[in-house]
């Protein structure tokens, strides 16, 4: 890929359960401008097919372990291997408190995402915070850990208030496929109050395509369209968006290279 080619970092994507390998997705992103992407665990089996796709990919994979509030439940189980795990991740997660499905009970929920916000903490490492409907409680939460831009909130749909409470505490959101959906202008309004040095984009594969994608699950290489939708709120090239974002994503989560 030349050197003046626009190139973008996916900051949340699962590759894994669809009808296309990982190979084929990551071989698709290549040719969009997608080199770098962050692929994280929502469970013990999901957390080690990202470290092997790291370990077969470490100059374009970046990995994470956790464990999903939908199987909280499964931390009793899981915990002690999904924490050696962590210990070797670049991130912790997909974490965090949904409480819009409710598919574990909200006490349970917490303590275990509260049990990887401390490890977050004593590691030194960046969490990737899954935040549907509870948005008090993860603030809370987030605001005590103090993590700063290492707090990164996925898949972010809060509106401004929401954004701007966050932002004073320093934490870094990544804005995935809704910024595009005519029905979506609560987080096109986040998007215009968020501090740009402070976001990324994603795709969330295979989930929230972008509207021109509707009718497809959402890979890798569809992450430049949001980037695009990025860009005209906040009224930037879609180049220097490219940029912003993946200097952020690579700040974050420690990925070196060129």
């Amino acid at each position: 890929m030349s050197g003046d080619t626009v190139r973008w970092f996916d900051s949340h994507c699962h590759l894994f359960g669809g009808a296309d390998s990982p190979e084929v997705l990551l071989d698709r992103a290549d040719a969009a401008g997608v080199e770098w992407m962050m692929v994280p665990g929502i469970d013990l089996e999901t957390s080690l097919q990202s470290r092997l796709l790291a370990r077969d990919h470490p100059d374009r994979v970046v990995w994470a372990a956790g464990l999903h509030p939908h199987d909280a439940t499964a931390w009793t189980d899981q915990g002690t291997r999904l924490s050696a795990l962590i210990a070797e991740a670049d991130a912790i997660g997909e974490c965090g408190l949904d409480y819009y499905r409710d598919l574990s009970p909200r006490a349970t929920q917490r303590a275990v995402f509260r049990a990887q916000l401390g490890m977050a903490a004593s590691l030194d490492k960046p969490i990737i915070v899954h935040c549907r409907d509870a948005f008090s409680d993860i603030f809370e939460d987030l605001e005590d850990a103090d993590l700063g831009e290492k707090a990164i909130l996925h898949s972010w749909t809060g509106g401004p208030k929401w954004t701007k409470r966050f932002a004073g505490i320093g934490v870094t959101f990544s804005f995935a496929g809704m910024v595009t959906y005519p029905t979506a202008d609560t987080v096109r309004r986040a998007v215009a109050v968020a501090p740009p040095e402070r976001c990324m984009v994603e795709t969330d594969t295979p989930y929230l395509s972008p509207q021109a994608h509707r009718d497809q699950p959402n890979e890798p290489s569809f992450v430049p369209v949001t980037g695009a939708a990025v860009a005209e709120v906040w009224g930037m090239g879609v180049a220097e968006v490219a940029a912003l974002t993946t200097a952020t994503a690579r700040r974050v989560f420690g990925f070196g290279g060129d």
